[in-house]
């Protein structure tokens, strides 16, 4: 049986849900009975059950096989006994992903300090220098004698030591190597990589903050001086609508392999032709995935607009559209407080272990501001926040708002939440708001950052999901991927184990039960978009989406959860069986061109140029995409014009 933590009670929205379903089951429609042997509804009032029925894309009841059978009454139906030795879940939610950033990595060779289960390979992790020097001089033999780039990323200094120009020489001096960091802040290339891309010592000179954010002889351009001086022309290479395309296929197969129904891009700053990509790749019949998107206002806020021009900004996102697979969210807004917790650009109260300063993403000052004008209107407020410092700022801001306009049900999301206390927690719940996590960060940094950052505090507590329930807050997960992979099987396992890649346990206080955590990958991460009455559970009159597993996570051992495998889905009613992985290397991927040794004992570059985090390079290198292709389609307007 399911061990009842904190639910949200039975209430008029339940009773409202029940009579839908005996409408649906009052209509002459045709009807499918799914059979399992454990069906986990995620509802209060039915938690388990053996059969639910299905008509078009809708549930119509669900229960024991006798009361399904007694609420269709004199409909017809089928059975289908697939599932009859499987276990249905609610269909998995992803809460927070970035597409674009996840096309870009997913084409590459990843080499990281963890592994990646990816629908085209499985790519093993690196833990040491030398582990990651040798996947390198791997994938360059593989590759041959034939003229390809050598695109990796999930570089990190902490695992991996320095590398540099020369290091990548030695891996190839005729061969362009690519090295894209864990963060996506840094680039590191080699000599043949720098002459391919016609890249110029003089002209990195003269261009302010940028130009001090390049080193010319190490081949490492990071921050402002990869984003402004050398993705303008590695993009014309790296991310074209052929990369793009393949890129984001592979993301919907990863999801799919994982179990995910529904995700979400909170913030994304559209480049107009990816969108068209969106459409044509996640809006096919037989991909089985809901998308939504709504827009950020960091952008708009730090370039100067006006409010009135920023809200337009938002309101001509959200005009795309609201309906269909691919949608926009009305009436949601994505905020940022401060920087990074992978680079350590965390605001903190207590500071750093050597000293450096954390960033805000966007100043106090205009967090306020801005927040208000969204606050009043009244949109749900989506928060990246990281460091204690950060969530001090955001919670003081929440507290004005709701002192100047109280609204009971505002449902505030604080995003990440890598680094909070329980002070801070119990101010969370008076002030209503909730919680999305990523329960991978204590995984991947808590033992790296305890040497280096935090200590080992700070560094053991990161996503305190303990004290969050503890408090009554409603609590969902994340991935933020490429951050962490698109898995929420995994995700969930992270926050019941709490163990680290290197094997131990970390802050036990912290983990929580297996029904808690199931609960953040389904109905949680539902409430947290405000669509708690389509998605996240498996009730009458919500949406026929399902997870398949082949063993039961309440029954398995705690720390086999994230390997029950995934049967399938069902989408919107449709059964969907988990895809075959195909090998797709990188030589299958288009690469066409618009033309035109020991540890580190320290962080490897100087944390006062990392400012923002994955999210910031993504809106970034969206402007930048955009302004390749349509110089591409100014070529061949003009190319026409002159032929004509």
């Amino acid at each position: 049986m399911i061990k009842k933590t904190w639910m949200r009670p039975f209430n008029v929205l339940t009773t409202a849900l029940l009579l839908i379903g005996a409408a649906y089951a009052n209509a002459q429609e045709p009807v499918t009975v799914f059979l399992a042997k454990n069906i986990y509804t995620m509802e209060e009032r039915n938690p388990e059950a053996q059969a639910v029925a299905v008509s078009n894309n809708r549930i119509v009841s669900v229960g024991t096989v006798d009361s399904v059978k007694a609420a269709l009454g004199q409909q017809s139906y089928k059975i289908d006994e697939t599932f009859k030795n499987k276990v249905i879940m609610p269909g998995f939610i992803e809460q927070h992903i970035h597409p674009m950033m996840t096309a870009l990595t997913l084409t590459t060779d990843v080499v990281s300090m963890e592994d990646w289960d990816l629908p085209h390979q499985q790519f093993k992790a690196a833990k040491t220098p030398a582990e990651y020097k040798q996947r390198l001089m791997q994938i360059n033999a593989e590759k041959g004698n034939s003229e390809e780039w050598l695109y990796s990323w999930g570089y990190h200094p902490l695992w991996h030591g320095q590398i540099n120009r020369e290091y990548l020489d030695k891996i190839s001096s005729t061969r362009p190597i690519i090295i894209w960091d864990r963060s996506c802040h840094d680039f590191y290339l080699n000599t043949a990589a720098i002459k391919a891309l016609k890249l110029d010592k003089k002209a990195m000179e003269g261009h302010g903050l940028a130009s001090t954010q390049v080193d010319w002889e190490k081949g490492h351009w990071f921050e402002n001086g990869a984003i402004e001086l050398l993705a303008p022309k590695l993009l014309t290479y790296f991310a074209t609508p052929e990369r793009l395309t393949a890129g984001t296929q592979m993301m919907a197969d990863h999801l799919q392999m994982k179990g995910v129904t529904a995700f979400a891009d909170p913030g994304v700053l559209l480049v107009p032709g990816y969108w068209k990509i969106l459409q044509d790749t996640l809006g096919k019949k037989e991909v089985p995935l809901t998308g939504y998107f709504f827009p950020e206002t960091r952008t708009s806020a730090v370039s100067g607009m006006t409010l009135e021009q920023g809200m337009a900004e938002t309101q001509k996102l959200v005009a795309l559209g609201t309906e269909g697979k691919v949608a926009m969210l009305p009436k949601h807004i994505k905020f940022f407080a401060d920087g990074a917790i992978i680079s350590q650009a965390m605001q903190m109260k207590d500071g750093y272990l050597d000293g450096h300063d954390g960033q805000w993403m966007m100043t106090p000052e205009l967090l306020d501001t801005w927040s208000k004008m969204y606050w009043d209107a009244g949109y749900q407020l989506h928060i990246h926040v990281t460091g204690d410092l950060g969530l001090e700022t955001v919670l003081n801001m929440l507290e004005k708002r709701m002192a100047e306009n109280p609204r009971p049900d505002h449902r505030t999301v604080l995003v990440h939440f890598p680094v909070a206390d329980e002070a801070q927690i119990d101010r969370i719940a008076r002030v209503g708001a909730i919680v999305s996590t990523n329960p991978y960060y204590p995984i991947a940094f808590a033992n790296k950052f305890a040497q280096y950052g935090l200590g080992p505090k700070r560094a053991h507590a990161l996503a305190p999901n303990g004290f969050v329930l503890k408090h009554s807050i409603p609590l969902s997960f994340h991935s933020d991927m490429p951050v962490a992979s698109a898995d929420p099987l995994f995700l969930a396992w992270s926050a019941v184990n709490r163990k680290t890649i290197e094997g131990n346990v970390v802050a036990p206080e912290q983990q929580i039960s297996v029904h808690d955590a199931m609960r953040a990958i389904t109905i949680e991460s539902a409430y947290s978009w405000g669509k708690e009455k389509e998605l996240g559970s498996i009730a009458p009159g919500k949406i026929a989406n399902f997870t398949v597993l082949e063993a039961n996570p309440y029954t398995v051992k705690p720390i086999e959860l994230k390997n029950i495998p995934i049967w399938g889905t069902v989408y919107e009613g449709k059964v969907f069986e988990n895809p075959a992985k195909t090998v797709l290397s990188s030589a299958a991927l288009p690469h066409a061109v618009i033309e035109d040794e020991e540890r580190v004992s320290v962080l490897a570059h100087d944390h006062s140029h990392a400012k923002g985090d994955i999210c910031e390079v993504s809106h970034k290198m969206a402007v930048l995409i955009q302004d390749q292709w349509n110089r591409k389609e100014q070529a061949k307007n003009m190319l026409s014009h002159k032929n004509s």
